[in-house]
């Protein structure tokens, strides 16, 4: 309707503009300019009420539709999830699921004859953020103290790519996050996948115990162990993601082990603290998080 409206406006000014260059082109021998005469108040009020009765329209029909979009009602089988925003890292939370992860959201794809959105509660730990998928939704902040809402109802299987598009810190640039719109059944095995407790084996028995006692535990969570901290992201899946560091870098072991030792190397101005350990435990506590599927 916006379209039609300012389209017909287009064509009504254009075709008045073309008539009047045609209908009064000048030529070289004409007069001295005529003499100006005040318009009538009939057509001055005419131009002054008919904008403002388009715009009153138009925004009336805007109105409508971000109320539509912002109050829409979650239907069944819609999925929940809690996004935190922390610097400078997502912590997304499926509370119905009792699923924790991070930085990678995965959901169902959403068939048009019925849809099953995702609805987004956004939090912040911290400072301002604002989750933005551009090819998902627009830009939605996370306040400190504040809900904000937001739901997205992707169409197709796929990875897209986001960040966080408020400024929130020195490493506000490579706060990355990755949507994962999976088919339904990839999205139940993955949420079946995320639900088992990590995996333990006598072989990375000293990563292990490097891990749980250092200060890993104060800041990370992994289910079955000690460690149950909440300032940086859940590691009970690890080697499940794509990405480390927010997206930073590829999740493989060189990555890793660089991570650990120095993430300035990575990410300059984390919060992550270089953990600057030996050859040998590092490599040991490496061996262990690699185990974390």
């Amino acid at each position: 309707m916006v379209l039609a409206i300012t389209g017909l406006i287009f064509v009504i000014v254009f075709s008045l503009i073309a008539y009047a260059v045609t209908k009064f082109r000048g030529h070289s021998d004409d007069g001295p300019e005529p003499p100006q005469v005040y318009g009538s108040n009939q057509i001055e009020l005419a131009w002054t009420v008919i904008p403002v009765l388009i715009v009153l329209v138009l925004f009336m029909a805007t109105t409508r539709v971000i109320h539509a979009i912002q109050d829409a009602r979650m239907p069944k089988g819609a999925v929940e999830v809690t996004a935190i925003g922390h610097q400078f890292w997502w912590e997304f939370r499926y509370p119905a699921l009792g699923v924790v992860t991070a930085n990678e959201l995965h959901v169902p794809v959403s068939d048009p004859s019925h849809p099953t959105p995702t609805f987004l509660k956004l939090l912040s730990a911290d400072t301002d953020h604002s989750f933005w998928v551009p090819r998902l939704a627009g830009k939605t902040d996370l306040i400190p103290n504040r809900v904000n809402k937001m739901w997205i109802d992707p169409h197709e299987v796929g990875v897209y790519v986001g960040q966080c598009a408020q400024y929130c810190g020195m490493q506000h640039a490579k706060m990355l996050l990755r949507v994962y719109v999976d088919s339904p059944e990839q999205f139940e095995q993955w949420i079946q996948e995320e639900k088992k407790p990590a995996q333990s084996s006598d072989a990375v028995n000293e990563g292990r115990r490097i891990f749980e006692t250092t200060a890993c535990i104060n800041c990370h969570s992994i289910s079955g162990t000690v460690a149950d901290g909440r300032f940086g992201p859940d590691l009970t899946h690890l080697m499940s993601r794509d990405t480390i560091a927010s997206g930073a870098a590829p999740n493989n072991p060189e990555n890793l082990k660089m991570w650990i030792q120095d993430p300035d190397s990575i990410k300059p101005g984390s919060l992550m603290p270089a953990m600057k350990l030996n050859d040998h435990d590092l490599d040991a506590l490496t061996a262990y998080l690699e185990t974390l599927r």
